[in-house]
């Protein structure tokens, strides 16, 4: 994972100089933008491994911003938000940001969770010959050698968090399967988080089934947690 390139975006001069060093003391290349439209020609020009995206900059808005990337690309992006912005962090999640961290925050912190989410952008490991390269259920089919979803037949595309999600859930089908489950298996976090889990479940769901208001694959069991199938 040394080597991989960071791009943050954020107006605070000194926060940005300090996110910097840690970074590169773990082995990244940084990159840095302190407005809105440094960052987006950073990502036409020289597109980074992973976004650290500011949501109160001074010429834009990071959800707008966030919309707009993973509307071409997949690129993973890391939300930094203040305490009191709770409807921005699920504002950012729904449009498919796929962490975020709240000021202030420990840099160690942020370099585990980059370090977390550039790993569930590696391309998948070959499944070991007596496990199955194949996941069915209800009409959707997971290719785990090709990294691939298909709804009905029809190929979709997931974000790496969305088809890890999924998988945790397809291999436990007819399951009940924690939050806090998901959230060790998914994010490799060991602390419980609802609004990582809920989020991405709703989008996920909106991806895979018909009506994602009356969800037909992946079911939400009060208080137990979610159950495919």
């Amino acid at each position: 994972m040394t080597g991989r390139r960071i791009l943050i975006i954020d107006d605070d001069e000194l926060l940005v100089g300090a996110i910097q060093k840690k970074f590169e003391t773990a082995g990244f290349r940084v990159a840095t933008a302190h407005t809105g439209a440094e960052g987006r020609q950073i990502l036409k020009s020289d597109p980074p491994d992973l976004v650290i995206l500011d949501l109160a900059l001074p010429d834009d808005d990071g959800t707008d911003i966030c919309r707009d990337v993973r509307a071409t690309s997949r690129v993973p992006i890391i939300m930094l938000t203040g305490r009191a912005e709770e409807t921005d962090r699920i504002v950012g999640l729904e449009l498919g940001a796929d962490d975020y961290v709240t000021k202030p925050f420990s840099l160690s912190e942020l370099v585990a969770r980059a370090r977390a989410v550039l790993r569930r952008m590696e391309p998948p490991r070959e499944p070991p010959k007596e496990e199955p390269t194949h996941l069915e259920g209800l009409g959707v089919t997971v290719d785990l050698r090709a990294h691939e979803v298909r709804v009905n037949g029809e190929l979709i595309t997931l974000t790496p968090t969305e088809y890890k999600l999924l998988v945790a859930l397809m291999k436990r089908a007819g399951e009940v399967v924690s939050a806090q489950e998901l959230l060790e298996e998914v994010w490799g976090y060991d602390e419980y988080d609802t609004h990582l889990v809920e989020v991405h479940i709703a989008n996920l769901r909106s991806k895979i089934e018909a009506d994602p208001k009356k969800p037909e694959r992946i079911q939400t069991l009060r208080s137990f947690g979610y159950r495919y199938g």
